[in-house]
């Protein structure tokens, strides 16, 4: 469903792959459980060869067993020979008694020819009890990266506030201070990090079947818009796929040996955010709002989110806090004023710099050269900025496994 690039037969072309990706789509999403697509309760897909796994959150009169030799004869002439299916169902309700579907059995080849004849033990209902699933993995479970010192997203309650921009700026004062940094462009539907940094025309190469980053001013960097045919290909993915879009960006990826890897947020609390929370080892966020009351209550909603997945927000950036007009140098605060005092004082994080809205930083970006790399007059203020992530960041740091191995 988004595989761009998957350990498979060597027999497979990328052109196969691209079909049997695309057939196995079709089939889910015409699927349907009652009237409803299948599609729609995937939470996870992951094909692997002619296997294909699949994590369903399925309706509680739902008979798992008969979707699953469904879809397997579906998906056959498809070249998928096996089926996993991880499901979860609601738990039960006092007095569902025998209406409840039958337990999932082990994990089976779904298209196997002979199939083992139901014993009586299989055909009594099961208990009462709601079938066992795993926990989501938390943000302490979760293995720091061999080759990178922190993780740090940027994110936004709402879109328009500036994010990417203050993202590829705070990437690269953290590498002007002498770090080594890497960019992953995590906003899926609306990746821009290869236009601000100028490498709109670079395509990511592959080595033993991972990406090799795209080099940008010395950072590496990584974004789904780097895999499009053109700047007007639009991603229009539901939730599973474009949040396993961004884990292979993340895994399939030969990052080399970094101290921060900057990861640019699709604004608002979606499946993104989710799924980055529970599968990567974020250090800290960092939260980019403006003084606008309405992006102030979307702000709030990031540093709640990021504070029940268990991932620290290291400070709050105001943007567009104060604007100079050019003609008659009058500095007017056209958003407000006090948002992100307001914001860091309510969450005791740290305001760590105030941006003004200056047609400036919007050209230099559009340029492919953002202020830092220009060294303009506002590269200074990122530069603050990367100098306060710096001083806090080592105590958000997570232990590194050097004998992980990928």
């Amino acid at each position: 469903m988004f595989n761009f690039m998957k350990k498979k037969s060597k027999a497979e072309t990328p052109q196969q792959r691209a079909e049997r990706d695309s057939a196995v789509d079709k089939v889910l999403l015409g699927y349907e459980v009652g009237t409803v697509s299948i599609a729609t309760m995937v939470t996870g897909l992951e094909r692997d060869g002619q296997v294909l796994t699949l994590d369903l959150r399925l309706p509680k009169d739902s008979n798992p067993e008969q979707i699953q030799q469904e879809l397997g004869q579906l998906l056959h002439p498809h070249g998928i020979r096996t089926i996993h299916m991880n499901v979860r169902l609601p738990a039960d309700v006092k007095g569902a008694g025998a209406s409840l579907p039958k337990s999932m059995p082990k994990t089976t080849d779904a298209m196997a020819t002979h199939a083992k004849p139901a014993t009586q033990a299989d055909q009594q209902p099961t208990s009462s009890e709601p079938p066992i699933t795993k926990a989501a993995p938390t943000q302490a479970s979760l293995a720091a990266h061999p080759r990178i010192r922190h993780i740090i997203v940027v994110a936004s309650g709402k879109g328009g506030v500036g994010k990417s921009t203050t993202t590829v700026n705070i990437a690269l004062a953290l590498q002007k201070l002498g770090n080594r940094v890497g960019v992953l462009d995590a906003d899926i539907y609306g990746p821009s990090m290869p236009t601000m940094l100028g490498v709109a025309d670079i395509k990511p190469e592959l080595e033993n079947e991972q990406f090799v980053p795209v080099e940008a001013h010395s950072m590496a960097m990584l974004s789904i818009g780097s895999l499009l045919d053109s700047d007007n290909t639009p991603v229009a993915w539901r939730g599973p796929k474009a949040t396993g879009a961004l884990m292979q960006l993340y895994n399939q990826t030969n990052w080399p040996q970094l101290d921060y890897l900057v990861i640019d947020m699709p604004p608002g609390t979606g499946d993104i955010q989710l799924t980055l929370a529970q599968r990567i080892p974020v250090t800290g966020a960092v939260i980019v709002t403006t003084p606008q009351h309405v992006a102030l209550m979307d702000a709030q909603k990031g540093v709640e989110m990021f504070n029940k997945t268990n991932i620290p927000v290291l400070g709050v950036v105001e943007n567009m806090a104060l604007h100079t007009c050019s003609n008659c140098n009058h500095t007017e605060a056209i958003f407000g004023s006090g948002g992100g005092e307001f914001i860091a004082e309510q969450y005791q994080v740290p305001l760590l710099g105030q941006l003004p809205l200056a047609s400036g930083i919007r050209a230099q970006v559009d340029k492919g050269v953002p202020s830092v790399l220009a060294d303009d007059e506002f590269a200074s203020y990122y530069l603050s900025i990367a100098k306060n992530i710096e001083t806090n960041i080592a105590k958000f740091a997570k232990p590194v496994d050097d004998k992980r191995i990928f």
